[in-house]
């Protein structure tokens, strides 16, 4: 039997000084929308519009974004679908938020499709409707933390592979290699690799202090840890013994 919605309810919000969803060109979607006990498709299908619609879609683990997104988080808005649902009606609301955790959108939508599945999908649909293709600009904002202040990173025009940073961003080289520290959050930060803006190596902080476990570009894992100012990475050998690579402060 065809089920038909017999009503449909989209509200749309905007905030942040004018800010809109199509100036970004990431976004990000969790491994689960929490107010949900089953995932009912709306994960896969929030995912296909949002790439129909030119956005690239990120998991929630900065250390999987790409290059370009972990070097300026606030490229990225957060989505999330919250379940508004009454007696009657399966209802959604569709949020944005930027890097600062504030929302620069939202949309409601309800259903009158009893179907759990079909009718929270029902009402998602609706809700994307309201979201424009993808227009990115450049995004100036820089992310706040209770701990520190985020440098963001661009491209320059001059040079699409090279990255530039704010002012509290500093840059390290080895000799061979010079790199721009780029803080994601309190916890965790990368080297970017300042030629190919790609990332050397991601640091993620240990129990003890100024001592970091390192991912490697090519995968390997590692120690580094600060030392004078400087960072160090213990670089691993086909011998099972590790060399000693210093990133000098620029």
């Amino acid at each position: 039997m065809k089920k038909i919605s017999l009503f449909i309810l989209i509200t749309c919000s905007m905030f942040a000084f004018g800010q809109k969803v199509s100036d970004f060109q990431y976004i990000s979607i969790p491994p689960k929308f929490q107010s949900f006990k089953q995932d009912y498709g709306l994960t896969a299908m929030l995912t296909k519009t949002l790439k129909s619609k030119n956005y690239t879609v990120v998991a929630s683990d900065k250390l999987q974004w790409p290059a370009e997104a972990q070097a300026n988080p606030c490229n990225v808005l957060m989505a999330d679908v919250v379940n508004e649902s009454g007696l009657l009606r399966n209802k959604v609301l569709l949020q944005f938020k930027d890097c600062n955790d504030k929302i620069i959108f939202s949309v409601k939508g309800a259903s009158s499709i009893k179907e759990f599945e079909e009718g929270f999908q029902d009402a998602l649909k609706q809700t994307l409707a309201s979201v424009s293709t993808s227009s990115p600009v450049v995004q100036t904002t820089v992310a706040n933390t209770a701990a520190i202040t985020t440098p963001s990173v661009t491209e320059t025009k001059e040079n699409a592979n090279s990255v530039s940073s704010g002012n509290n961003a500093v840059k390290f080289s080895n000799g061979k290699v010079d790199v721009m520290k780029v803080q994601l959050d309190s916890n965790q930060f990368i080297l970017v690799d300042s030629n190919s803006s790609s990332p050397y190596a991601t640091f993620k902080a240990t129990t003890k202090s100024d001592v970091f476990r390192v991912k490697l570009q090519n995968g390997e894992a590692t120690l580094g840890y600060y030392e004078n100012g400087n960072i160090v990475i213990e670089m691993p050998k086909a011998t099972g013994e590790y060399s000693k690579e210093t990133f000098l402060k620029k």
